[in-house]
């Protein structure tokens, strides 16, 4: 399933003098191994639905940082988290970037992870790239690193940014599944999430752990389950060590991922390979309402769920209304729709006549909403 595709590009940071040669299919369900600038240019424009991008951070300490106890602090001390300068990062952040708004679906979205160390430049250069802002989260960590020296607050956030190709773009975001996973709640922008630990912290061959900066499943199932659908395509650049293609096996997207560091590489395929997708039965979400089939209350009683001649009450039985033929109601004098008749005899500006009306089965009143969702059902 993960292929390995050869390096055909250098490891180094700048894109390629000459043309890069297109591929002629999308290598989904793939690792590209190499720098991801060459590796984007070889996509085809407007190919992938998602971008999550977790770019290095710039971030260097200075000399050691050991624990109270004596313990030193494994830091991000490897090659490709080093930059010459602010500019030189820069220029690399508006490179990979440019990459990504070529390949990506102008109804798809892309999501970049970072901390205060970069996500300001990182922010900048995508509104200058013309990406429409939609969110910035707040990942909150449960359990973060503490501030060993004392001399500043304990750094327990790091910041995404959502963004879309533009301010007219017809983006996916699954509304109704996020506030399902929030226990009916409407999600907010700031989530509250362990740090990866664990069984789910990767290890190399020496059981070591395998990348300093590892991003938990938990953020990546909430940010797929947001903004994707079961077949979407969703691009990795900086893989690491396949968090991204764990959590797209796992609910049935499509991936592709570009890794240059060959010890992650291997860690992201067996990873990848290790992880059993979900069954398609398990898969269905909450279809957000602007994209559920419109029911008409005329559709049910045509088909006879609630027939003409029914009587509607509200849930204190103040009033009862009679179903006519056509799906319209009456009570008190008045015809029209559920919702007006529902207004009217509130006197209010407005009514939702499906939560407002109700009918009565076996002495209990239930809303006729319950009947529309079981329409919906059948469809």
């Amino acid at each position: 399933m993960n292929m390995i595709a050869p390096v055909t590009e250098s490891l180094g940071r700048s894109r390629p003098r000459t043309s890069p040669k297109k591929v002629k299919e999308l290598p989904v369900d793939t690792i590209l191994e190499g720098d991801c600038i060459a590796e984007m240019a070889r996509l085809p424009d407007k190919s992938v639905d998602m971008i999550f991008a977790d770019p290095p951070y710039n971030l260097q300490l200075q000399g050691d940082l050991f624990r109270p106890e004596g313990g030193r602090v494994d830091a991000v001390d490897d090659d490709w988290d080093k930059f010459e300068s602010l500019q030189t990062y820069d220029d690399f952040t508006r490179e990979w970037l440019a990459e990504a708004r070529r390949i990506l679906k102008d109804d798809g979205t892309i999501w970049v992870i970072g901390s205060y160390h970069n996500i300001y430049r990182v922010g900048s250069i995508l509104q200058d790239a013309d990406f429409w802002i939609l969110n910035d989260i707040v990942w909150r960590k449960a359990n973060p690193m503490p501030n060993f020296r004392g001399t500043r607050f304990t750094n327990a956030h790091e910041t995404l940014i959502w963004c879309a190709k533009d301010g007219q773009a017809k983006y996916t975001f699954n509304y109704r599944a996020m506030k399902a996973l929030n226990d009916d709640l409407q999600m907010r922008s700031d989530w509250l999430l362990p740090i990866c630990g664990g069984g789910e912290r990767a290890k190399d061959e020496n059981g070591e752990k395998a990348h300093p900066t590892q991003k938990p499943e938990s953020l990546l199932y909430r940010i797929l389950l947001a903004c994707t659908k079961p077949g979407d395509v969703v691009l990795d650049p900086f893989f690491g060590t396949g968090t991204t293609g764990a959590v797209a096996r796992r609910l049935g997207r499509k991936w592709i991922g570009i890794e240059r560091e060959r010890k992650y590489v291997k860690v992201a395929r067996n990873r990848i390979d290790a992880t059993l997708p979900l069954d398609e039965s398990a898969m269905t979400v909450m279809a957000d309402k602007r994209s559920a089939p419109r029911v008409a209350f005329g559709l049910l009683v045509e088909s006879g769920m609630v027939p003409a001649g029914s009587k509607l009450t509200d849930s204190k039985r103040r009033w009862t209304a009679n179903v006519n033929a056509d799906g319209s109601i009456s009570c008190d004098g008045q015809a029209g729709s559920i919702h007006k008749i529902g207004a009217a005899l509130q006197g209010a500006p407005s009514c939702n006549g499906w939560t407002f009306w109700h009918v009565e089965e076996a002495g209990k009143l239930q809303p006729i909403d319950a009947l529309r969702q079981k329409h919906l059902a059948a469809l």
